[in-house]
Protein backbone atom coordinates (compact mmCIF):
# COMPACT_ATOMS: atom_id res chain seq x y z
CA UNK A 1 0.00 0.00 0.00
CA UNK A 2 1.45 3.39 -1.11
CA UNK A 3 2.48 5.79 1.87
CA UNK A 4 0.74 8.56 1.00
CA UNK A 5 -2.63 6.27 1.11
CA UNK A 6 -1.61 5.07 4.47
CA UNK A 7 -1.61 8.36 5.71
CA UNK A 8 -4.88 9.22 4.52
CA UNK A 9 -6.73 6.46 5.72
CA UNK A 10 -5.00 6.61 9.26
CA UNK A 11 -5.15 10.20 9.61
CA UNK A 12 -9.36 9.50 9.20
CA UNK A 13 -9.30 6.56 11.12
CA UNK A 14 -7.36 9.53 13.75
CA UNK A 15 -10.14 11.93 13.18
CA UNK A 16 -12.92 9.48 13.69
CA UNK A 17 -11.38 7.69 16.82
CA UNK A 18 -10.85 11.14 18.57
CA UNK A 19 -14.80 12.19 17.68
CA UNK A 20 -16.51 8.84 18.71
CA UNK A 21 -14.48 8.58 21.69
CA UNK A 22 -15.64 11.79 23.22
CA UNK A 23 -19.09 10.84 22.58
CA UNK A 24 -18.75 7.75 23.93
CA UNK A 25 -16.85 9.21 26.88
CA UNK A 26 -19.52 12.11 27.37
CA UNK A 27 -22.21 9.35 27.24
CA UNK A 28 -20.89 7.45 29.97
CA UNK A 29 -20.17 10.38 31.86
CA UNK A 30 -23.98 11.93 31.97
CA UNK A 31 -25.41 8.08 32.29
CA UNK A 32 -22.95 7.58 34.93
CA UNK A 33 -21.97 10.01 36.81
CA UNK A 34 -25.17 11.84 37.69
CA UNK A 35 -24.60 11.22 41.01
CA UNK A 36 -20.97 11.38 41.72
CA UNK A 37 -19.05 14.05 43.56
CA UNK A 38 -16.16 15.82 41.67
CA UNK A 39 -13.21 13.49 42.92
CA UNK A 40 -15.20 10.88 40.92
CA UNK A 41 -15.59 13.13 37.71
CA UNK A 42 -11.80 14.18 38.14
CA UNK A 43 -10.67 10.18 37.85
CA UNK A 44 -12.81 9.09 35.20
CA UNK A 45 -12.05 12.69 32.81
CA UNK A 46 -8.80 12.05 34.01
CA UNK A 47 -8.14 8.38 32.47
CA UNK A 48 -11.01 8.48 29.78
CA UNK A 49 -8.81 11.88 28.81
CA UNK A 50 -5.82 9.16 28.58
CA UNK A 51 -7.39 5.77 27.47
CA UNK A 52 -7.60 7.11 23.62
CA UNK A 53 -3.93 7.58 23.68
CA UNK A 54 -3.66 3.64 23.09
CA UNK A 55 -5.64 3.16 19.94
CA UNK A 56 -4.44 6.26 18.41
CA UNK A 57 -1.01 4.88 19.28
CA UNK A 58 -1.76 1.56 17.18
CA UNK A 59 -3.02 3.88 14.01
CA UNK A 60 -0.35 5.90 14.11
CA UNK A 61 2.50 3.08 14.31
CA UNK A 62 0.73 1.44 11.44
CA UNK A 63 0.65 4.80 9.40
CA UNK A 64 4.51 5.05 9.73
CA UNK A 65 5.49 1.59 9.12
CA UNK A 66 7.67 1.40 5.93
CA UNK A 67 6.10 -1.59 3.42
CA UNK A 68 8.52 -4.27 3.55
CA UNK A 69 10.90 -4.08 0.24
CA UNK A 70 10.43 -6.92 -2.09
CA UNK A 71 13.28 -9.00 -3.18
Amino acid sequence: MPVRLKKLIGTILLVALVVIYALVATIVAVAQLSESGPVVHLLFFLVSGLLWILPAMAIIKWMIVEPKQKG
